[in-house]
């Protein structure tokens, strides 16, 4: 029985692996250590949601940035975003300073879409926890990006009630229930081709 439940779990893994078309990406520990980025309080956690600036206002990607004591990282799970200053491990950008930030927002504000940020002030035990938990997570398949966020927050107490599923949108519109969120539009005129400068 244990060789089987082994077999059974290579083989979801291996499934899994199969699911995302993105390689997988392990950064080196001394690059992520001298990239670590501590921005101190507030402690938070910012949910990014890329909508579409057409009729349908559709949500097309989720991605969190989490402020805790340690240093702030970027959960982009599934994302394309990428930066040599910014070494990953599994979807998780370290080094996520106010440089990063602004990098990470305008390659994806664009003419055809706009970034949602959604705010929330946490306590320093609690984005540490959040933290660990996408560290834990593992890389993220193709159209997973809002769903393995809500399976790391059904983890967190407080946070268990956000209902399950795989839709930018339905995510943000949940979270903007939470008492103390502050939102912002982040707009942008940049053509395509002048995304590249925030991969640079």
């Amino acid at each position: 029985m244990p060789l089987l439940t082994r077999l059974l779990a290579v083989l979801s893994l291996l499934v899994l692996a199969a699911c995302s078309t993105k390689p997988v990406v392990w950064a080196p520990e001394e690059a992520v250590q001298a990239a670590r980025y501590q921005a101190g309080a507030p402690y938070e956690i910012v949910l990014f949601n890329v909508i579409t600036n057409d009729n349908r206002a559709r949500g097309e990607h989720s991605a969190l940035m989490i402020n805790a004591p340690s240093q702030r990282v970027l959960f982009d799970p599934a994302g394309t975003w990428t930066h040599p200053a910014a070494p990953e491990r599994h979807d998780v950008h370290y080094g996520f300073d106010e440089a990063q930030l602004y990098r990470y927002t305008y390659y994806h504000a664009r003419r055809t879409h706009h970034v949602l940020t959604q705010t929330l002030q946490v306590s320093p035990e609690t984005a540490e926890y959040i933290l660990r938990l996408a560290e834990q997570q593992g890389p993220v398949p193709d159209g997973f990006c809002a769903k393995s966020i809500i399976a790391i927050l059904h983890q967190v107490p407080g946070f268990e009630w956000i209902e399950d599923g795989f839709y930018p949108n339905a995510l943000s519109e949940q979270f903007a229930t939470i008492p103390g969120v502050r939102e912002e539009r982040i707009y942008s005129d940049a053509e395509p081709t002048e995304r590249q400068q925030y991969t640079q």
